[in-house]
């Protein structure tokens, strides 16, 4: 049965998620929707390129955090921890955040593709895995330089982390492991058929300075 405050903190999650870090950063400090520029997506890498580094760095942070805080609220439950009941929220909560980044309801409807948040809510389920994730991305990243398939891969690595690392195998958590990567992989479908092409864009962390 679902209770009143099942409801109360989904709704929440949903809200903070749909906060649209790169639009009102971007037409706030730059008078720019990031949305028209770049990709057209309203995430950190087209922030980065379109706004620049100091402006990327900042909505990654804070599309994290929210993902985090969106998951954290189910500490506001009554439900025990480590309880079913509890599990199952916690991946009803990371849901509405990852729906709401990418609906947020703000701006129309109309966000990023949700990795930076996904990150967020993968941190608030298991920092460990989180970690391996993250390791993940770094290295496809270098070897690469695409940030679209390290997003992909690292993101499509959770379900085998919740599998090898995870000792709470519930049903909801293992099915909402893949769904997320399904989920990203979907929003990332442009993507894929410019990497396809070899017509995706590069980003070169480590690119040094002509002289």
């Amino acid at each position: 049965m679902i209770e009143k405050q099942d409801v109360i903190l989904f709704i929440a999650a949903y809200l903070i998620g749909s906060i649209p870090t790169s639009v009102w950063l971007g037409r706030r400090f730059y008078s720019k929707d990031v949305r028209e520029f770049g990709s057209g997506n309203a995430g950190a890498t087209n922030t980065l390129r379109v706004l620049g580094k100091k402006a990327g760095a900042v909505v990654l942070l804070i599309d994290i955090f929210k993902g985090w805080l969106a998951v954290a609220l189910v500490t506001l439950s009554t439900y025990p921890q480590g309880s079913g009941a509890r599990i199952h929220l916690e991946v009803a909560l990371a849901l509405a955040a990852i729906v709401g980044h990418i609906f947020p309801i703000y701006v129309g409807f109309k966000g990023g593709k949700g990795v930076a948040t996904t990150m967020g809510i993968i941190i608030g389920i298991s920092p460990v895995i989180a970690l391996l994730c993250m390791v993940v991305f770094a290295i496809v990243l270098i070897v690469s330089h695409y940030v679209s398939l390290a997003s992909m891969l690292a993101v499509s690595s959770f379900p085998l982390w919740i599998l090898a690392v995870s000792k709470n195998h519930y049903s909801w958590l293992i099915a909402f492991s893949i769904l997320l990567p399904l989920m990203v992989i979907f929003m990332h479908r442009k993507n894929i058929i410019r990497l396809l092409k070899r017509q995706e864009s590069e980003l070169k962390i480590f690119r040094k300075k002509a002289q």
